[in-house]
Parts: structure tokens; sequence; C-alpha cells
């Protein structure tokens, strides 16, 4: 049995990475023989893609923009070899009372993120893209913390950008009448991966074996938790058991079709997304350049993991 250490995509375990969690639970991992353990980051230690450049996990997940940054800076080459979501999951939120009935409207009010080059960037995108001043968008910065409707009611800000449809959005009291939630890629946003799976070039070269082995049993898990969620919900109330079970049951049902393309096949990186949204990045200063998107993920693992499996 060979040891994987996986980093999951947030703070804590949350929907989106059911997948990991019902192919262990399924025993598909151990058939493989991989001994799978599920961690994830401690914020003062860095994020995934530092951890894998350490060599202190396998496998992360996380998202394209850090990856192309990170392949800009000297260090272990780090590869996408799987993509998890096929959409973005960000979004933003406020609360009717506010006034705000499009992103435009956020000229002259409080919006709520995490004021990185990316998320300025970003924001100005989806405010000018419906015609709104983004010069005028008063930034509350709100580091990591994802602020609720409830946050938004209380008037800690007008709204919030950065939090997920598909998990914050969902959170809160707030009657959902007196919701307005935009994804972004519903409101002008370039079209991108929310999440990637990856590894270091040199576990790819040195065990492909072991890369294929993971990537195959790892499709079969997210194929399981999309076909049986409450299977799946099952599992996930023993990791994160804090977050109530229609919470978990409905960020499921509106995830698991992001795991999917429009084929439905799971994994498979699309270099329409990747290559125009680098060349955003890039010209928005959010990553250093765009020359090496091409090089920064591969399909060909998962393809000859899935002629295997078969």
């Amino acid at each position: 049995m060979s040891h994987v250490r996986v980093m999951l995509d947030y703070f804590h375990p949350w929907p989106n990475s059911a997948g990991l969690y019902v192919a262990r639970e399924r025993g598909w991992y151990r058939e493989a023989g991989l001994d799978v353990e599920l961690t994830v980051q401690d914020p003062g230690r860095g994020d995934t893609l530092e951890y894998l450049a350490r060599g202190e996990v396998d496998f992360g997940l996380f998202p394209p923009n850090r990856l192309l940054a990170r392949r800009a800076a000297p260090g272990r080459r780090l590869l996408a070899v799987a993509a998890v979501n096929h959409r973005a999951l960000e979004a933003i939120q406020t609360a009717r009372p506010t006034g705000i009935t499009r992103p435009r409207d956020l000229a002259g009010r409080r919006l709520a993120y995490n004021p990185t080059p990316r998320g300025r960037a970003m924001v100005r995108h989806l405010v000018a893209a419906d015609g709104g001043d983004p010069d005028a968008v008063i930034t509350v910065d709100a580091g990591y913390r994802e602020l609720t409707v409830d946050d938004i009611a209380a008037g800690e800000a007008d709204a919030t950008f950065g939090t997920y449809w598909s998990w914050d959005a969902l959170r809160g009291d707030l009657p959902e009448e007196q919701r307005l939630t935009w994804p972004v890629d519903e409101i002008g946003a370039p079209r991108y991966h929310s999440y990637l799976l990856g590894t270091s070039e040199s576990l790819a070269d040195a065990r492909p074996d072991l890369v294929r082995a993971f990537l195959a049993a790892t499709a079969r898990g997210y194929a399981s938790a999309a076909a049986d969620q409450v299977g799946a919900r099952a599992l996930l109330e023993r990791v994160i058991p804090y977050f109530s079970r229609p919470l978990i049951a409905r960020s499921l049902s509106l995830v698991a079709p992001t795991w999917t393309d429009a084929n439905g096949n799971w994994g498979v990186i699309d270099e329409t997304r990747m290559g125009p949204y680098a060349d955003w990045l890039a010209r928005h200063k959010a990553v250093p350049h765009a020359r090496d998107w091409r090089s920064s993920y591969t399909n060909d693992l998962l393809a000859t993991a899935a002629a295997g499996a078969e």
C-alpha cells in the first residue's frame, strides 16, 4: 500500500470534496493499492500549492490562477492532472433591503471580499460588464472571512463577492426571498475551472502509475457521489457534523452537476477555459504572465487512467 496525502480545497471539508470521501469509503483507493489520507490546510503554513511545493502532500485541490502564479515563481514545478469543477463557483450576493438589484448598482456601495489582485480585477470586470463604474465600488476587506447574508442584513457590508453559490451563499437565516445571488459566470466573468486537482511534476514523472490509479478511483468516487447523494451526504456528516443536513444536501445537489463537462466526463481540463482565463489573469496583472498555461496541466494521465479502468 502506498500512503498518499491529499489536501482539500478549503479550510474544512465541504460537498465539493465528496468524491474523495466516497472513493475512500467504498474501498476503491485500497483496491488500487493506495492508503489515502484526506487533510486540510493550516493557513499559517500556506495554501494547498505551498504544501505541494514543499512535498508535504502528494495531491491537492486548488484554483487555476494560483497554479499559474506558482509556476511563474521558482521552486518545485506543479501540474494539474484533472478538473474538479467545470463552472465558476463564486458569486456576488446581496439582500433585497439594500436596494441593489444588479452588479452595476454596486457603484458607491460597500462590497466585502478578499481584495487580492485577482479579486479586485474580477470585481472591476463584473461591475463594468454591467455598465457600472468600478472605481466607485467601496471595498470592505473581509480577508478570509466569508460573510453571509445575515452579515449583510446586519450592516457589515452591502454585498459580498467570492462566496460560493453552492455553499456560503446558502448559509444564514435570512429568508430565501430576501436574498439575491449572482453566479459570476452568469454576469460576464471569463470561463474557468473553479478547482483543479494536481500534483508535482516529479511525482507524475516518477510514479505515473500511482497518479493514474489515484485518478481512476477518484473519478469513480465523484461519479458515485453524484449518483447517490444521500450516501455522500451521510459520509460528509461524519466529517463536518457542525453543518446541518439540509445545508449539506442542498449544496451537494448544486455542486454535483459542476463535476462533469458537457459530455458527462469527469476531470477533463478544458483548454478553451484555461487559455483565455490565463490571458485574462495576465492582462489584469493577477499572474505575472500567461506563457506557461499549456504546460501547467495534462489530460494524458487521466485519459490513460480511464482507458486502464475499462
